[in-house]
């Protein structure tokens, strides 16, 4: 080891383990920041809704959905977006490219519950609305944080 040969740079599978780690982190912390953000935004846009008439009562007349709930929801599939935003960047050759078609698709899906809810138009504008407030934030900041992982 006192080898005048020695220079002191770490090769092979460590090096590039540190570096994928520090993608898929850095990819993660960027997402739960915009989570957060997404979680803020939708709350913000329901109690706005509620603000000028809408009820949220789903079904009609049924149980009101409560803010916190807007959250709660927006929180846990901010997740799920950002743990197949990590497993693209993982697995995938193109992973933005193949996120937002998942997260596109994914979003469109989710557009179907509130028409079937038997809820009142107002509380359906909104919960429309409120489906694509999050995907409005979180969609364009993960692909952009792939996109920066992967160039």
């Amino acid at each position: 080891m006192n080898s005048m040969n020695d220079t002191g740079v770490v090769a092979g599978p460590a090096s590039g383990q540190t570096s994928r780690t520090h993608r898929l982190r850095g990819l993660a912390v960027t997402g739960f920041i915009a989570a957060l953000a997404a979680m803020v935004a939708t709350t913000l846009a329901a109690a706005l809704a509620q603000a000028v008439g809408v009820d949220f009562e789903v079904p009609d007349g049924g149980e009101t959905i409560p803010l916190p709930g807007f959250a709660v929801v927006t929180g846990f599939f901010s997740v799920v977006g950002i743990v197949i935003a990590v497993a693209l960047l993982r697995w995938s050759a193109r992973p933005a490219e193949r996120f937002v078609w998942t997260a596109v698709s994914l979003t469109a899906i989710s557009l179907v519950p509130p028409l079937l809810s038997g809820a009142n138009a107002a509380t359906i504008t909104a919960l429309l609305g409120l489906h694509l407030v999050p995907a409005a934030v979180m969609i364009p900041i993960l692909t952009r944080g792939l996109r920066a992982r992967t160039d």
